[in-house]
């Protein structure tokens, strides 16, 4: 059995699907945060078959629930305080994401324009697409990297 301690402060991302924890770990930019990080891959779970874990000591607010909302709005997020779960966060999709993904239109304004922010906005949320603010371009799951 493998026993990952508990922390004082911070949050506990739980129902990660399996092998996603280290895209939702660079997408958070945990790699740039001076913080103690755990990440449990492929841990047991009733509910998913295998599942991954985030344990992240460090200030709530540093964490963008946008980008987590969009990674996955399914994944849980424990807020702890002096060592208890104070709060638990649903996460809902985003109405708008920015520079998170990357419009893939080559015609877009943002292929020219490189300082320009990468602005998606959501356009259909039953079937989870994102557009492009400024070329209307859908963003598809083929289009996604690591998500």
């Amino acid at each position: 059995m493998l026993n990952v301690g508990k922390i004082e402060e911070g949050f506990v991302l739980d129902h990660i699907k399996a092998g996603y924890s280290l895209s939702v770990y660079e997408h958070l930019g945990l790699d740039k945060l001076d913080c103690t990080v755990a990440i449990i891959k492929n841990a047991r779970s009733e509910k998913m078959g295998k599942k991954d874990i985030l344990k992240v000591e460090c200030d709530i607010n540093m964490l963008n629930l946008d980008v987590l909302a969009y990674i996955d709005h399914n994944i849980t997020v424990n807020v702890i305080k002096d060592g208890e779960i104070v709060d638990k966060r649903v996460l809902v999709l985003p109405r708008q994401i920015k520079n998170v993904i990357h419009c893939h239109n080559p015609r877009c304004i943002t292929s020219i324009e490189q300082e320009l922010p990468h602005i998606f906005y959501l356009a259909d949320p039953e079937k989870k697409i994102y557009r492009c603010k400024y070329c209307e371009e859908k963003y598809t799951e083929s289009a996604k990297k690591r998500f």
